[in-house]
């Protein structure tokens, strides 16, 4: 099997989408007999370290780095005139743009994604279930069962469609350690209770209710790492003791952080995948899995399909302080409840690894290179009428808000102006 992975954001890149992205590309080439990956580079890039990275060879695309909206365009455009895109059996893409042109010139798609769109964008409903019920278009990955589902509502086949889970990299987990060892290298007293947060510090991830709950819970430190910057949240820090912002770390570095945790954050919000829809399954959960350190999280959807409520981790009601600082208080206030809970995400966390997905996804490929094409789905009145109504919601939604992502129904404001997030309005 011979795989053109196709990237259209330039590389090397500390954002997750390349995260997963190359990571996955890196982990499937040694289970191919070739592999190249299609992606812009800056000017100043050496691609003997882009490719050194990816684990394959680099064809840099023809396409400025900006505008990023001509860059995707040229992306697409160009691949499809490169000799490694007709001597490939599939390409490999997370971009719509670049798997339509892929299929319209004849080629087969695999496509890697994590966002429903279908309910993010609900005009693109037609489009998106022609393309995925398109004979070539071999697979939709998706990131997690929440997304998954969102397509079969629009009648395309289950076989079209798999969920296999993200993963994280063992070799940036160092031994275990007391967590008093690693407290002492990042300059926190032993004794002192911790709560950490790692990954982009910004007013879309639910933060402002972890300051808030700092301010109720003084005698514990949160440790908040990954700041680009002054940022709303940085700003909402202020004055507040017990709140330590660390700059954005490589990832090398995060175990120390990790490790030195007493208590692993996900900000328990529906902001991340309702009203952003920037995030759903979060990487850090992978990582926070295998670190040995007890999860607090939100009873969202796509969260739960790996956490599960006192039993691999402590999930709270999203949006509730209340419930955020309970938990936080049964957490730091049980070792016993905590080192159960750690044993379990630490058991779970082993079926997780980038590796193990690579492996999943190749043996997919064979089995969906080898099978007859799959025959168009049902697309009937009930899709129809939802594409209507959910696009004149989007619609709607995009006048009063300017966000182009329509939140799904059951968190959809009344007034998406007066926004539950006190940062936002800021």
């Amino acid at each position: 099997m011979n795989i053109l992975f196709a990237f259209e954001n330039p590389l090397p890149s500390a954002e997750a989408d390349a995260e997963v992205f190359t990571t996955t590309a890196r982990y499937l080439a040694p289970l191919l007999t070739g592999a190249s990956l299609h992606v812009p580079l800056p000017g100043a890039a050496d691609p003997a370290a882009v490719e050194r990275l990816a684990g394959m060879p680099v064809l840099r695309a023809r396409a400025p780095l900006r505008p990023a909206a001509l860059r995707h365009v040229l992306c697409g455009l160009t691949l499809v005139f490169r000799r490694a895109f007709r001597q490939a059996d599939l390409v490999y893409t997370r971009n719509l743009w670049v798997a339509w042109l892929a299929l319209r010139f004849g080629q087969r798609v695999a496509f890697d994604h994590y966002r429903p769109w279908p309910d993010q964008i609900p005009p693109l409903r037609f489009w998106l279930y022609r393309l995925i019920c398109h004979p070539r278009f071999l697979v939709h990955i998706c990131h997690s069962e929440y997304t998954r589902r969102k397509y079969l509502e629009l009648g395309v086949p289950a076989e079209k469609l798999c969920c296999i889970h993200n993963g994280f990299e063992p070799r940036r987990l160092p031994a275990p350690e007391p967590a008093a060892a690693a407290k002492a290298r990042i300059g926190v007293a032993a004794d002192r209770r911790t709560v950490v947060y790692t990954g982009r510090i910004n007013h879309k991830k639910g933060l402002h209710l972890v300051i808030e709950a700092a301010r109720r819970l003084p005698g514990l430190a949160f440790i908040l790492v990954g700041s680009y910057g002054e940022g709303p949240i940085e700003v909402l820090a202020r004055g507040v003791p017990n709140v330590r912002i660390i700059p954005f770390q490589p990832a090398e570095a995060l175990a120390q952080y990790v490790g030195a945790a007493d208590v692993l954050l996900i900000p328990p919000s529906w902001q991340p995948l309702a009203q952003y829809g920037s995030t759903v399954l979060p990487l850090k959960l992978f990582f926070y899995l295998a670190s040995r350190r007890p999860i607090l999280a939100g009873q969202t959807p796509d969260v739960q399909e790996v956490l599960e409520h006192r039993r691999n981790a402590f999930l709270c009601p999203p949006d509730d302080v209340d419930a955020l600082v309970d938990g936080l208080r049964e957490l730091t206030g049980n070792p016993a409840l905590a080192a159960r809970l750690a044993a379990a995400a630490a058991a779970d966390g082993e079926g997780f690894t980038w590796e193990a997905r690579a492996h999943k996804i190749a043996a997919l490929l064979a089995q969906r290179l080898a099978a007859a094409p799959v025959g168009r789905g049902a697309w009937g009145r009930a899709q129809r009428r939802a594409w209507r109504e959910k696009s004149l919601l989007w619609l709607v939604h995009l006048l009063r808000t300017r966000s182009w992502v329509l939140p799904p129904d059951p968190v959809l404001p009344a007034d998406p102006a007066a926004s539950a997030d006190p940062v936002a309005a800021k």
